[in-house]
């Protein structure tokens, strides 16, 4: 396989209309710094802003040249030139947001919501149904699946590069800035950061059976607030023989309390006719640091390392909305649909499930399915 036809399969399809208004909930880092960031770079149209502080949202608007900034979600869902809504605020108001958007506005068609979509599986299931029942498509910003080195061992896998899959881990040793909101959630790695992880192993292999979780609090976290879920481990098995895993350090040793530093994400992929490595660059924002692809197969026994220069935070941020944007203008369903992120959501929970009760659980346990 040639670097061309995978930088096809890393490449975001944008709408042919990128007139749509986007009404944007949110004046935080996500928006501010990620968001509007890759939105502007592909042209999109972001057209008002409202925030739960107005100054930080006037802030924001002058930065991106956001025309309109609005009091409250009822003002800018009144706004005929909004018929995208982008929702970045913290999950336990989401679903009220999601509410109050949907009761006022009459020509919204899309809504893109942060995840977690929900503080646990049924607050998302009814964020769900109220945009079904509403006809307002719903997409989920899984942005790790836009990671150039992920979408790529995807491409690998669907095309049967790798074989059957064997075993994936990803191995994460970082330390990120937690926000004031996550205190009062009582929850910290496993719904923040392992869902991004959770999610990916889906999109790479699909529905995992089971899953088996350990948790421990986070010591530097502990300081701050009470939580149970700071380092996270857990195994996902497949009734096909396919097993993935993944190690969320948000300790990763005292590097903040004087000792060297080693930070990095690392993920690997075995099949019965290849493997792929790669590292996410993300531990490293500010700096530009892209993720990386090297992969292997039994047609040849040299390393392929395809390099591109964009990275997760902010470029990856474009696909979420774009693949709304698509479903919105082709009349079909987001790939990243609140409706196909259920299981994700169910996962992260019987995560939880797991730690708690020390066993393994299907996310059928949560989800009904």
């Amino acid at each position: 396989m040639n670097d061309e036809t995978l930088l096809q399969s890393i490449n975001v399809e944008l709408p042919v209309d990128t007139t749509a208004g986007i009404g944007c909930v949110g004046s935080g880092f996500i928006m501010a710094d990620c968001h509007l960031v890759a939105y502007r770079q592909h042209g999109l149209n972001p057209v008002a802003i409202t925030s739960r502080t107005r100054r930080n949202a006037e802030t924001v608007a002058a930065r991106h040249s956001i025309p309109e900034v609005c009091d409250s979600v009822e003002q800018l869902c009144d706004r005929s030139d909004v018929q995208i809504l982008d929702v970045a605020v913290p999950p336990d108001i989401q679903a009220d947001t999601i509410r109050r958007a949907l009761a006022g506005n009459h020509s919204l068609q899309g809504i893109l919501a942060q995840k977690p979509l929900g503080r646990n599986f049924a607050e998302a299931l009814q964020i769900v149904q109220l945009c079904e029942q509403a006809g307002v498509a719903l997409a989920v910003n899984q942005n790790m699946r836009y990671d150039q080195s992920v979408r790529a061992c995807h491409h690998l896998l669907h095309t049967g590069q790798l074989g059957d899959p064997v075993l994936a881990t990803i191995d994460m040793r970082a330390i990120p800035h937690w926000m004031p909101w996550q205190q009062r959630q009582g929850w910290v790695t496993l719904r923040i950061m392992s869902i991004h992880h959770l999610d990916t192993f889906r999109y790479w292999l699909g529905e995992p059976d089971r899953i088996y979780a350990s948790v421990r609090p986070d010591p530097r976290t502990s300081r701050q607030f009470e939580h149970s879920d700071g380092i996270a481990l857990y195994i996902l098995e497949y009734d096909s023989g396919a097993r993935a895993s993944s190690w969320d350090d948000v300790w990763a040793g005292p590097a903040r309390e004087g000792a060297a530093s080693d930070i990095g994400i690392r993920w690997r992929v075995e099949g019965t006719t290849g493997m792929a490595r790669g590292t996410i660059g993300w531990p490293d924002y500010p700096d530009r640091t892209p993720s990386t692809l090297d992969y292997t197969t039994t047609q040849s026994d040299e390393w392929q390392q395809p390099r591109w220069d964009s990275v997760w935070f902010p470029d990856a941020f474009i696909g979420p909305m774009a693949d709304l944007l698509r479903a919105v203008e082709t009349g079909t369903e987001p790939s990243c649909s609140g409706r196909e992120n259920l299981s994700t959501v169910a996962l992260v929970d019987a995560a939880y499930l797991s730690a708690r009760e020390h066993r393994a659980v299907s996310p059928a346990e949560i989800s009904g399915a």
